[in-house]
């Protein structure tokens, strides 16, 4: 039989788990990575569940730790690949699906905060609240950010960006 805390931490972990699976997804784009860091955040909270769980957002808690695990992974993996890159010989693998391509390389050319809200709203298809509260800004904020990004993508994806079919020109 569970303890008080334990029963109260395996609660929190049901309710939080999706949404907290999403952000370390949209963050990382690897299930199994994302997994990993997610885990990784609900065992730093077990840890130190008497405080965690008196924070008015213990959900928040947790994604904020995801979210900084998986920049750090993504730091290791940066000094890793550069790493093999200079050491180990030339492996071939087949390229990346051209739309998955045109993405990414898009999403790269938009600014950084632009970035995170699409990707937090759009992919991880967080509400624009919990991107707010994840990024630590208005909701409003978050809107001009989607809302720029979104413009900024379009131009960017599109095969002729600055013709409409009107003749007009855009602008973002």
């Amino acid at each position: 039989m569970r303890d008080g805390a334990e029963s109260d931490f395996a609660e929190f972990y049901e309710a939080t788990w999706p949404r907290t699976l999403a952000v370390t997804y949209a963050l990382t784009g690897d299930r199994g990575a994302a997994e990993e860091v997610a885990q990784e955040a609900y065992v730093k909270a077990w840890q130190h569940w008497s405080k965690v769980s008196r924070y008015e957002q213990p959900g928040a808690w947790v994604r904020q730790v995801a979210t900084r695990l998986s920049v750090s992974r993504w730091r290791r993996a940066r000094v890793a690949a550069g790493w093999l890159a200079r050491n180990r010989s030339e492996a071939h693998a087949p390229p990346p699906d051209v739309n998955s391509t045109a993405l990414v390389d898009a999403l790269l050319r938009i600014p950084e905060a632009q970035r995170r809200a699409v990707v937090l709203h759009h992919l991880a298809d967080l509400p624009v609240d919990e991107v707010a509260r994840i990024e630590r800004c208005p909701a409003g904020t978050v809107k001009a950010r989607l809302s720029r990004g979104r413009a900024a993508l379009a131009l960017l994806l599109t095969d002729h960006p600055a013709d409409e079919p009107n003749g007009a020109q855009t602008h973002a």
